[in-house]
């Protein structure tokens, strides 16, 4: 009993010190995670364009001796941590791309990007703080790596392009990954990821067992009527007048045909085109939008219901429509055991009172394809400035985006104890 008593003691001991190391690497590290998530702010690529950001990334990851992949996916780069004893395999996932939105924001390193999208020229900007993500993971990388013979299996670092989906005629994202094998060789057990919120207060995390994030589906309406002037409309058949009435007719299937108190649903139309000046009525319009849903069933229902309604309007005024719907991206569904188990590690790092359970949230991520595979824990990491109101606080994919980057320290902590936390309590 005294034996036991003592080697108890002295492994207490040996934690304790590692704790105090680890500790003090991640406090080294937040200056160059700042510094990092800012270059990237400032120099932003689009999906599938992250060239120079995939360049700077694998060359952080080779200087810490890690074993890099590149163009996986097009441009997505994996580094793999082989730790000095056996054992499992996590993957940690950041996305590295930026979106189409002209930063507005007054901070020095602020993005003057321009680009163009979908055939209209635009800024380009992390206005979802994905560059965050970035700095977060790398971090994480260079702590593990300064650790890596205390390690009791193997980490693998995912930088995924294309989040926020493949320019039209394209693939990639994490569905494309996982088909070119990123979860193989070596066979990976468990996947973390993260999402800063600049609507949650710095130094918090929010999670939700299950689902916590909406399936994603794209639509593109076109809408077929008849050219005329624009003082005689009498004599076409107006596509623009008929586009309104259906952009009508789909908020209704969710005002009076959903069952909202089952779960959220979302249908939105994000942009409409068509005519060249004031005085044509043009033969053509275009609408492209977003289906959000967080139950299948309820998926296949608002499919079923805008295919009928689309066709059916148009019909009505004399024009016609055609609808296509992608299958887009999964319900984000966080593993209900893999949750339990790691919770206590977030809690561990944040205070339990800072670790918050959440409602499912109707945005969605791409991180699915993983979560379809293995078991998979996705949690947000909060970024608002606890002295500015949330009235005040302008959201994701806005020029005003704003992240306050004293909560990235909390986001290595969090990526590093989730990973050695699993690492040391699996048996293989």
């Amino acid at each position: 009993m005294k034996n036991l008593t003592i080697l108890l003691f002295l492994i207490s001991v040996g934690l304790h010190a590692q704790s105090k190391k680890i500790d003090k690497l991640i406090n080294n590290i937040e200056p160059k995670v700042i510094e990092w998530r800012r270059d990237f702010h400032q120099h932003p690529e689009l999906s599938n364009r992250e060239f120079k950001t995939a360049e700077k990334i694998a060359k952080h990851l080779k200087s810490l001796g890690l074993e890099v992949q590149t163009n996986v996916a097009h441009t997505g780069v994996v580094g793999i941590l082989k730790g000095g004893k056996p054992g499992a395999v996590v993957a940690l996932r950041a996305d590295i791309d930026a979106l189409p939105v002209t930063e507005r924001t007054p901070v020095p390193f602020a993005s003057k990007v321009k680009s163009t999208y979908n055939g209209i020229e635009t800024g380009v900007m992390h206005a979802c703080g994905h560059d965050s993500h970035i700095a977060i993971l790398m971090g994480t990388a260079e702590v593990l790596a300064k650790i890596k013979n205390e390690i009791k299996g193997t980490v693998k670092f995912i930088f995924q392009p294309a989040e926020e989906g493949a320019p039209k005629g394209e693939r990639g994202g994490a569905e494309l990954m996982v088909e070119e094998g990123v979860l193989k060789n070596p066979d990976v057990d468990v996947i973390f990821g993260l999402h800063i919120s600049a609507i949650t207060n710095v130094g918090t995390i929010t999670y939700k067992p299950a689902g916590i994030m909406a399936a994603a589906q794209s639509f593109t309406i076109k809408v077929k009527g008849k050219q005329a002037h624009g003082s005689r409309p009498w004599e076409g058949i107006d596509p623009i007048v008929v586009s309104a009435q259906i952009i009508n007719g789909l908020q209704t299937i969710i005002s009076r045909d959903t069952e909202l108190t089952k779960e959220a649903a979302v249908i939105t139309v994000g942009l409409i085109r068509g005519g060249v000046r004031s005085n044509i009525i043009p033969e053509e319009v275009e609408m492209i939008g977003t289906i959000r849903t967080l139950d299948y069933d309820m998926q296949k229902k608002l499919n079923k219901e805008i295919k009928r309604r689309v066709p059916a309007i148009a019909e009505a005024f004399g024009a016609k429509a055609t609808i296509e719907i992608d299958k887009g991206y999964p319900i984000t569904y966080n593993d209900v055991n893999l949750v339990n188990t790691m919770l206590p590690s977030l809690q561990k790092v944040a205070g339990e009172n800072n670790v918050k359970l959440i409602n499912a949230v109707t945005g969605a991520e791409d991180f699915s394809f993983y979560q379809k595979e293995i078991p998979g824990f996705y949690f947000f990491l909060g970024g608002k400035p606890v002295n500015v109101s949330l009235e005040d606080t302008a959201s994701h994919h806005t020029p005003d985006f704003f992240i306050d980057e004293s909560g990235f320290k909390l986001g290595v902590e969090a990526f590093v104890n989730l990973t050695l936390d699993y690492l040391n309590t699996k048996k293989n």
